[in-house]
């Protein structure tokens, strides 16, 4: 309707004009020119005032233009102040302004919906071009899960990381491959899936990546303890009768040794063999009972708790064995005020464990040394480590020292590490190590 009414006016225009000249033109045909004389400026005036206002026109029309170009859809071209030729074409282009200006907070209201949704979730998220490589947008969940504040280009992964780089370059459009990435402390496993999308010509890929380290540990955890569970209930029901049973056999060869000819010492080779059955069932049955240890613990007295107050509990309690052994103790704290939300006790059990192993390793150094230490990072998350100067361990023994059974000690019972796993899961925590050869050993609690 705004448009019909600007094209009236052109319309009007052009019939006027046309109807001059074509009265300048029958005014000729019949020689009277003095009426010639009178319509030539009024064509003149006509041609003149049709240019100005395509002029005006195409000058309004550019600034329209401009507003477009520069998506500065909330400027305002005044109706009011401009020709009358012109209002309706002003309006027009306020019209229009204002269906963009709706539609563009539409899609701003869109994309913030949209951005916000992808940084709630805890999957990190990555897109970039895969002509350049250039990061066009990554979420906040990936930046913590890979503790990087930006990637500039796919490519700055790889001075991080060049395995997960590695993997994520090779990483199929169809499917998901499990892959470990590496941080200062630990190494974690990552699903990764891609997609790709095109626009305005341009190819871009688009990653997820998410931690399933945890989701593991717990299926592995849960896992362990329904074997455990089968396996000390068999163990027990069936070694429990044969302990019964070799004291039966013993108190009736006592009573009957005196009728039996034991010329050859056939009584104390059975008394000797009895003895032995009952020790070993006895030694079945503890190794069962100390392994159902590992399924009792499923429930925490959570509480905030100074770490201080952790490290003072673990000094007191540990310091006599440490200087029996000559070893030294350093406690490390440099903000007093850092806390924990934990089972003092639970954890202090953990820590004993990790103390005890660490002074077993270091028994043959020279100048035996454990340092117990805390640190809290921005955003507030707390590590507590235990490190020693001691033998260390090869990379083939740390993939194993948190499995049940599994120990490197002669006389280990495999159960300690792996019920500090099971609690700092409990705590939805974690327990990594970091350990070489020769150098020693550091265990880190994350909380």
């Amino acid at each position: 309707m705004t448009f019909k009414r600007y094209e009236i006016s052109i319309l009007v225009k052009v019939l006027l004009l046309c109807a001059t000249i074509t009265a300048a033109a029958f005014i000729l045909l019949k020689k009277m020119f003095i009426y010639e004389a009178i319509l030539l400026p009024i064509i003149i005036y006509q041609v003149i005032d049709f240019f100005r206002f395509h002029k005006k026109a195409q000058n309004e029309l550019a600034q329209f233009v401009e507003s477009i170009h520069y998506r500065d859809f909330s400027r305002n071209f005044n109706v009011s102040q401009a020709p009358l030729e012109l209002q309706s074409l002003r309006k027009g282009f306020n019209e229009i302004n204002s269906a963009f200006m709706v539609i563009s907070k539409e899609k701003e209201t869109q994309y913030q919906y949209l951005q916000k949704i992808l940084e709630m979730v805890g999957t990190g998220i990555l897109s970039y071009d895969v002509e350049t490589g250039e990061v066009v947008w990554m979420n906040e969940s990936l930046k913590k899960l890979l503790q990087v504040p930006y990637l500039k280009t796919i490519h700055s992964l790889e001075k991080r990381d060049a395995v997960l780089y590695r993997q994520v370059l090779a990483l199929p459009l169809t499917g998901n491959i499990i892959a470990t990435a590496q941080q200062e402390m630990n190494a974690f496993k990552i699903l990764l899936s891609a997609t790709a999308f095109q626009t305005e010509g341009k190819n871009y890929k688009l990653i997820a990546f998410q931690n399933v380290d945890e989701a593991l540990d717990e299926t592995e955890s849960k896992a362990w303890q329904k074997l455990l569970n089968v396996m000390t209930h068999e163990i027990m029901n069936s070694i429990a009768p044969i302990s019964s049973l070799a004291d039966t056999l013993k108190t009736r060869l006592h009573q009957s040794a005196q009728f039996i000819n034991d010329d050859n010492g056939a009584v104390e080779d059975l008394e000797l063999g009895i003895e032995t059955i009952k020790r070993r069932s006895e030694g079945l049955l503890k190794f069962a009972d100390t392994y159902r240890n590992l399924n009792k613990i499923t429930t925490l007295n959570a509480k905030k708790i100074y770490v201080r107050d952790l490290f003072e509990n673990m000094h007191q309690l540990m310091q006599p064995t440490l200087q029996q052994k000559k070893i030294e103790l350093e406690i490390i704290l440099q903000d007093t005020a850092v806390m924990i939300q934990a089972d003092m006790s639970l954890i202090e059990q953990v820590l004993i464990n990790l103390i005890v192993n660490a002074i077993e390793a270091v028994k043959e150094q020279e100048h035996p040394k454990i340092v117990l230490s805390a640190t809290q990072s921005i955003d507030d998350k707390v590590t507590i480590k235990v490190a020693d100067n001691g033998t260390g361990m090869s990379d083939e023994l740390l993939e194993k020292i948190f499995i049940p059974f599994f120990s490197s000690k002669k006389n280990g019972s495999g159960i300690g590490l792996s019920l500090c796993k099971q609690i700092m899961m409990l705590h939805k925590g974690n327990i990594h190590v970091k350990s070489l050869a020769d150098k020693g050993s550091a265990f880190y609690l994350q909380f």
